[in-house]
């Protein structure tokens, strides 16, 4: 990815936050032990994680990252993390960078904000955190133990200099109106700005009136199938910012009425099977940070020159608020199906649920439920058209 290509080598390469990035070097060129660890807080996708790992690299030090929202666990940042102080690794001095550290509040905090803070006063190494907001209860806890840089959104004209810049090198053209629309919706965001330039170059005309993050599924779901390569139907993929659920949706209602071949078509159902999963997973746990293996199981469903299409697959109604609002018997029903066909309850609701339905309103199928449930079942019968 272009984002990733062009990452800066150095710290003269970065954008943008002269004063900011001034501030880390002379705290690190100043640093001694008792001396404060340093919290950088501004928006995603402006360098705060590049630079920190471009300071390590500058003054020697062998970085030892972390992000806190996938080690939530008291015990797991005691055990990455307290090693490390006041210990020489095999390759130096260490210099302990903590990314994320605002993403552990609320209920996911298993005690990782108050070992993270009982680090931070016993510092005898280096210590950088970077956080999103400051704005929750734990984050003004671990600000009292901390020095504070702030990072501002990049503006305008930094911005399409950038991108020009990587246009230039790619050999690539985006219209004037494209350029400017790419800057004023990246909201100061290099990373996603950079993203959706490489995705718009493919052949993406992203929506005009659209957030940034959120794009227009359709066109998203076509850009995706016709990406000449892996590396730009994952750029593509990854800036397509909508719902979770609405995003294995469209890729399944995309495939089922696609003309694949029949190993494609099996493959392709085995994949949205386990994203299904994984989603799954995640609602019931609460374990969002698990969202970042998603766009890489449907990555899956990639193939150059397949003759696939968004189409949005119509039901006769929408299932799964049926489940949430129609009670505990729609709820027994479905639970029974699913248990019976090794399936989650969500992939039964959404993919078969109406095929049965169809087939005992056919009577290629009978069903021996009791009284209540063949009530729901004709009630839904009775919706299909």
């Amino acid at each position: 990815m272009w984002s990733e290509k062009y990452r800066p080598k150095n710290i003269l390469d970065l954008v943008g936050n002269e004063e900011a990035r001034k501030s880390l070097v002379e705290w690190f060129t100043k640093w001694k032990k008792g001396t404060k660890p340093i919290l950088l807080i501004g928006p995603p996708g402006i360098g705060k994680t590049t630079l920190a790992n471009l300071v390590a690299k500058q003054f020697n030090y062998d970085l030892i990252s972390l992000n806190a929202s996938d080690v939530r666990n008291k015990q797991n940042i005691q055990e990455i993390l307290s090693p490390v102080l006041g210990n020489q690794t095999i390759f130096g001095t260490p210099m302990i960078f903590i990314d994320e550290v605002d993403g552990v509040h609320g209920r996911a905090d298993y005690g990782g904000t108050e070992a993270i803070i009982k680090i931070l006063k016993e510092a005898t190494v280096p210590i950088v955190l970077a956080a999103n907001s400051d704005l929750s209860k734990k984050m003004q806890s671990i600000k009292k133990s901390v020095q504070t840089i702030r990072f501002r959104p990049l503006p305008p004209r930094l911005l399409l200099f950038y991108l020009n810049k990587i246009l230039q090198a790619e050999n690539e053209k985006i219209s004037s109106d494209s350029l400017m629309k790419l800057v004023k919706e990246s909201r100061g965001d290099i990373r996603s700005m950079i993203n959706f330039a490489q995705a718009l170059v493919t052949g993406y005309n992203p929506p005009t009136e659209k957030s940034f993050e959120i794009l227009n599924v359709e066109e998203g779901v076509n850009a995706f199938y016709k990406s000449n390569s892996v590396d730009e139907a994952r750029s593509i993929l990854y800036s397509l910012r909508i719902d979770p659920r609405e995003k294995i949706n469209a890729f399944y209602s995309s495939i089922i009425t696609s003309n694949v071949n029949t190993d494609d078509m099996q493959k392709f159902l085995q994949i949205i099977s386990s994203a299904d999963m994984l989603y799954g997973k995640i609602m019931k746990t609460q374990q969002w940070r698990l969202l970042r293996y998603l766009d890489a199981i449907l990555l899956g469903l990639y193939g150059k020159n397949l003759p696939i299409r968004y189409s949005k697959y119509n039901l006769s109604w929408p299932i799964l608020n049926r489940i949430r609002w129609d009670g505990a018997k729609i709820k027994s029903l479905v639970g029974l199906f699913a248990k019976d066909m090794h399936v989650s309850k969500s992939t039964f609701s959404s993919i078969y649920f109406r095929f049965l339905l169809f087939c005992i309103k056919n009577k290629k199928m009978d069903l021996e439920l009791d009284e209540s449930l063949q009530e729901i079942v004709q009630k839904e019968i009775d919706l299909i058209k």
